[in-house]
Formats: structure tokens, sequence, C-alpha cells
């Protein structure tokens, strides 16, 4: 099932809107925009603001722990979105701060991905970087030159066999330090339940409470997750 039929979905980030151009009659799922992609741009967008808010608003603000502090310090970081499609979460972070991030898909969605990024490119005021990525390919992994310090990814498990690929292309990119922002929805069983066997086995889980996320854009199938390496003791 498609999120919607409208070829053009808008996306409001701050005090900016991004206009994203969408094929859903395409042979590939990534020309299509998902809801989980929106989902989490914006919970971090909304944890953005509330933490930039309370710190202006109460001098005792400073001493109160904030929700999410830890995901939300972009500044000199370096992150990648896997299976990006359209582009609308990478879009999206870049507007929230996170500015060096590389947007990877694979090569029949580039054309879509390249038309949203110059339709939007007034709104986003610079060029993205852009990479063809097949989560198998280890020569394509080491040309990205990892690690990075977030790992992004919305949207992206719904084929088993492509699964296994997708967690080792995760913990080759990600720093031991760093974090995978994950924006999930159930859409094959068979891969959901492959996908969560493997990341138990490398990746410490947190899943991002309902409540958390955007009043607006909290859809009940969609999810987000943070997750970073576990540690060899």
């Amino acid at each position: 099932m498609k999120f919607t039929d409208s070829p053009v979905i808008e996306l409001k980030v701050r005090d900016k809107t991004l206009a994203i151009e969408q094929d859903n009659g395409s042979m590939h799922v990534g020309t299509s925009v998902w809801p989980c992609s929106l989902v989490l741009v914006k919970f971090l967008e909304r944890w953005l603001l509330s933490n930039s808010s309370s710190s202006s608003s109460s001098s005792s603000s400073s001493t109160t722990p904030k929700p999410y502090t830890h995901l939300l310090n972009f500044s000199g970081k370096k992150a990648i979105e896997l299976g990006c499609g359209c582009g609308p979460a990478g879009m999206g972070l870049i507007l929230l701060g996170l500015e060096n991030i590389i947007l990877t898909d694979i090569i029949p969605v580039m054309p879509a991905l390249k038309r949203n990024l110059k339709r939007n490119k007034p709104v986003l005021g610079k060029n993205l970087k852009i990479s063809q990525l097949y989560w198998n390919n280890l020569n394509q992994i080491k040309t990205l030159n990892p690690p990075f310090d977030f790992v992004i990814a919305a949207d992206v498990v719904y084929i088993e066999e492509s699964v296994g690929h997708l967690v080792s292309a995760m913990e080759s990119l990600v720093s031991d330090t760093g974090f995978i922002l994950l924006g999930y929805q159930i859409r094959s069983p068979e891969a959901h339940k492959l996908f969560w066997e493997l990341c138990e086995n490398v990746f410490v889980i947190e899943k991002v409470p309902h409540e958390d996320l955007h009043p607006e854009y909290a859809y009940e199938e969609a999810d987000v997750y943070v997750m970073k390496k576990k540690m060899a003791n």
C-alpha cells in the first residue's frame, strides 16, 4: 500500500518546506515517499526545537537532562543515509543541521533522487552528496570512507534476501560511538523477523516510545529506533 497517491509530498522542517516529487507507478519502491522517512525527521525536529526552547526559556534547564540530546548534536558530525529513495529524510536532516551527509541508493532510483535535489536546492541552499550503494558491495562501502557518526535509514526492510546485507552494511558504516537512526514499519513478516534477529547480535536497540514522536506524525504502524554497536567485553 502506498502512503499517498499525491504526486508531490510537502514536508515542513523548521521554517522551510520541502516539496518531494514521487512516482508511485514506477517499478522501484525508492521512487515513492514512504511515511517512515517523514516520521523520523519530525521526531528529531520535535526534540531539537523542544530542547532549544527549554534552554532559552529557563536558566535552571541547563541542569535538567533533556531528552535525546545525544542524538541532536549534529555539529561537525558525518552521516550517511541508506536507501534514501526520493531523499526526504536526508533533505530534512540537512535542514535540522546535519550538513555533512551522503545520500545513497541503487542506480535505478538515482534519477528520482537527483530530480528532487534539484527541485529543492533553493530550500536546501546547497548541493548534497550522493552515491550509488548496493549493500553487498564491499568496495562501494569502503569508497564511502567510513565510519560515520550517524547512519540513517527509513523503510528499508522489506525483502528478506537483502536483510543480511543491510545489517552488515550498517555495522560496517557506523562508528563505535555512532548511532543508527531507523524509521521502521513492518513490510514483510519474514524480513522483519530476520532483521531483528541479526540486529540483536550486533547492536544495542532502543525503541522510541510512540508518545515521543511528533504528534502529527505518530502513525500507528511506524516506529523509530536508535541503535548502537555492542562493545566487546
